[in-house]
């Protein structure tokens, strides 16, 4: 098994945050690689870099409309990159006690998108703005959606700060408050996208604890997206044949047979992530005696 093999594999097993960040870092170092390429064939990196900006123009935005996803993926510096993920580490540990990952990305990239509107609808209403077109980067909106979506859920949960216990709910109104204090000093913009994804995230909690889903529908939606992309399994096909096989190879005993089917009725009912470790195993085992 190659390096790029084993490192997918272990991927498989990350959880949604985890992968999340794993995904933020890539993208972090990956353009310093481009940045050199960039510096030698004399290209300038931010020509390049801007079509993944959100920009606060709605003229611009709306010739390139992924940027209102995108820019949840880049970020500014390490610090910048170092305390968004930290925050959604430990905010995802307590989010995927409770729910499973489709609502953690439904809450995340509905912050993203809520953060993005914030700033492109502030942009073009207050008057402090005027004749400013910032770009915006950086996961904070969708980060500020699940932590607060979590504190409002489980308000009385209680996180261990220094030498005190500290109920969630007080975390998340301190983190709302100073974002509120800090937008005339700077940031702005980026202040008031964390508020809107954080007004997602408790609008999306109170929601859920009336019964209602309202990330539903936008999962649907991006599982019909994936859907015309979706490679086909690089595993070997295991057909449920009854005709006999070569003597050279090692034949199934029904028990096995039927264990393969079961496998092969999940896959097409839930997915190939759906399998456990074993069941690939097991899948990757019989493909290779096919």
């Amino acid at each position: 098994m190659s390096i790029w093999q084993k490192l997918t594999y272990r991927y498989q097993f990350l959880n949604a945050a985890e992968r999340l960040i794993v995904i933020n870092v890539l993208c972090f170092v990956v353009p310093f690689v481009l940045n050199t390429l960039l510096f030698l064939f004399q290209v300038p990196s931010s020509n390049v870099f801007s079509w993944l900006h959100l920009s606060a123009d709605w003229s611009v935005w709306i010739t390139r409309p992924w940027t209102i996803f995108t820019y949840s993926f880049l970020h500014s510096g390490f610090f910048h990159l170092f305390w968004n993920m930290l925050l959604l580490y430990y905010a995802g540990i307590f989010f995927l006690n409770l729910f499973q990952r489709t609502t953690f990305y439904n809450v995340y990239f509905l912050g993203v998108l809520a953060g993005g509107l914030v700033f492109l609808l502030s942009y073009a209403i207050f008057p402090v703005f005027q004749g400013l077109r910032p770009p915006m980067v950086g996961a904070s909106a969708g980060v500020m959606a699940v932590f607060v979506f979590i504190s409002t859920y489980t308000p009385d949960q209680e996180i261990r700060l220094l030498f005190f216990n500290v109920k969630l709910k007080y975390v998340a109104l301190a983190f709302v408050v100073l974002d509120v204090i800090q937008i005339p000093y700077g940031n702005a913009g980026g202040h008031l996208a964390h508020i809107g994804g954080a007004g997602l995230g408790f609008w999306y909690a109170k929601q859920l604890q009336n019964g209602k889903d309202i990330g539903a529908p936008f999962a649907q939606m991006v599982q019909r997206v994936l859907q015309l992309f979706q490679p086909s399994s690089p595993l070997k096909t295991v057909h449920r044949s009854k005709t006999k096989r070569s003597t050279a190879k090692p034949q199934r005993t029904n028990t096995e047979q039927q264990r393969i089917d079961e496998i092969l009725d999940k896959i097409s009912a839930s997915g190939y992530d759906s399998l456990s470790k074993e069941e690939k195993d097991i899948l990757f085992r019989a493909g290779g005696n096919s």
